[in-house]
């Protein structure tokens, strides 16, 4: 008897805790103590809300929004219809809180409950985020949502706790891009190792193997040659300015003496910052890592605790095997415009863009031939273009060669007449040298 009158103290004192947490999420309403149908639809739908009746909560809900669009509860209805699918939990309740989160703060911008919002869908991608080798799609919608969170509502209670979430979501994706340059490197490809692990530190400057990451690097572009010794003199400098107290910065000061290259100093601010995190860094023990292999979810305490986090998405950069003339061989900057064409006859006067590429008329043809595909010309100018496409046409077209027929030789005639017949003996008719043979004697 006393073991149940425990259990349910317990469960009271925990009915009162989940009571009061709706209570001052909704409290402060605009209306006082009335009868009025839509708060009695709202209090109805909250106490619903309260004991997990999720679907009568949003019928009440529903119906509130639908009938009375201009009640006062209409702003907190919505948020409540989200936070009803969010406390539901599965896959198709968050979605659906995600799009009513989203509408909410489409509507009421400049409500306080507008950055809670937006740091729900924060968290909505936070928990469904997996480990560095697996998908990294909600990663990157975590990062980019909490992103929001602190450029849209810096000011926010939840700033500090989105802050360090996205520290966290930055370093899984920058353990994914670590295993990926691991990869190239076990595997031969020098060039696409050192890029990635040199973009990676670029991108993610506080991801705890940042330093492992640098001295990578500098290997890579040692193995590839002294062509490339200048690569390895700026990772090696990185590394001793930025991460004084890494396990790799002896090396590569010895590194740089041998190369006969300037050792930097330690940079003060880089000293303390590694100094702390080092300090606060957590573990992974053996059974961490043992149970790890059967989790979805990340490790995350090796994560940075300190720092501003980057707050630019990640933008991959060209390998050092790539020639400085290839990437802008049409003088393309890889933004892709298009403007509205004022003179219709640039098809007549700008060169073929079919041209060698690299040359000046390439490029002044293919920017004539963007800017004319974008034009809406009338229908004289339309005649014109498409003659002067057919003339273009067929003299890119290779004129084909003459084939000769050969014609069937006719037998020649014969103009030589057989000589004529002697005359038989005894015959008295005249004998005629002209005459045909073959032609009847004149009467």
């Amino acid at each position: 008897m006393v073991r149940n009158a425990i259990r349910y103290a317990a469960a009271l004192a925990a009915a009162a805790v989940l009571l009061s947490s709706c209570a001052h999420r909704y409290a402060n309403p605009i209306a006082k103590q009335t009868d009025q149908p839509d708060k009695v639809l709202f209090d109805k739908a909250i106490d619903d809300l309260s004991h997990n009746r999720f679907e009568i909560s949003r019928m009440d809900l529903t119906t509130l929004i639908n009938t009375y669009p201009d009640s006062e509860y209409l702003a907190k209805s919505k948020l409540a219809l989200a936070d009803g699918w969010y406390q539901e939990g599965d896959a198709h309740a968050m979605a659906n809180a995600e799009a009513e989160y989203k509408d909410f703060i489409l509507f009421y911008p400049a409500m306080e409950e507008a950055a809670e919002a937006q740091t729900k869908v924060c968290d909505i991608h936070y928990g469904q985020m997996e480990k560095a080798d697996r998908d990294p799609m909600e990663a990157r919608r975590a990062e980019e949502e909490c992103r929001t969170v602190l450029v849209q509502y810096p000011n926010s209670k939840a700033a500090p706790e989105v802050e360090q979430k996205l520290r966290n979501i930055q370093e899984v994706l920058a353990t994914r891009e670590y295993n990926v340059g691991k990869f190239y490197q076990n595997k031969g490809d020098f060039f696409a190792a050192a890029n990635r692990h040199q973009t990676l530190v670029g991108n993610f400057p506080l991801f705890s193997l940042a330093d492992d990451a640098l001295w990578l690097a500098s290997q890579d572009y040692q193995r590839l040659g002294d062509r490339y010794e200048k690569k390895e003199v700026q990772n090696l400098t990185k590394l001793v300015h930025e991460y004084p107290l890494s396990a790799h910065t002896d090396d590569a000061k010895a590194r740089l003496e041998e190369l006969k290259a300037p050792v930097p100093e330690a940079d003060p601010v880089a000293y303390d910052r590694m100094k702390y995190e080092l300090e606060h860094r957590g573990k992974i023990g053996v059974a961490d890592k043992f149970l790890g292999a059967f989790s979805a979810h990340p490790n995350l305490a090796l994560a940075a605790k300190a720092g501003a986090p980057q707050m630019q998405s990640m933008r991959p950069s060209i390998p050092a095997s790539v020639p400085a003339r290839a990437t802008g061989v049409l003088g393309t900057s890889g933004d892709i415009t298009a403007s509205v064409a004022t003179d219709a006859s640039a098809l007549d006067t700008k060169p073929d863009a079919r041209a060698a590429p690299g040359t000046a008329a390439a490029t002044d043809a293919n920017s004539a031939q963007g800017s004319v595909t974008a034009t809406t010309p009338n229908a004289v100018q339309n005649d014109a273009l498409r003659k002067t496409a057919q003339k273009a046409g067929a003299k890119s077209q290779p004129k084909p060669k003459p084939v000769k027929v050969s014609k069937p030789k006719t037998p020649k005639k014969n103009t030589k007449q057989p000589p004529a017949p002697a005359p038989a003996s005894g015959s008295t008719a005249p004998l005629t040298p002209a005459a045909n043979p073959a032609a009847p004697p004149k009467q």
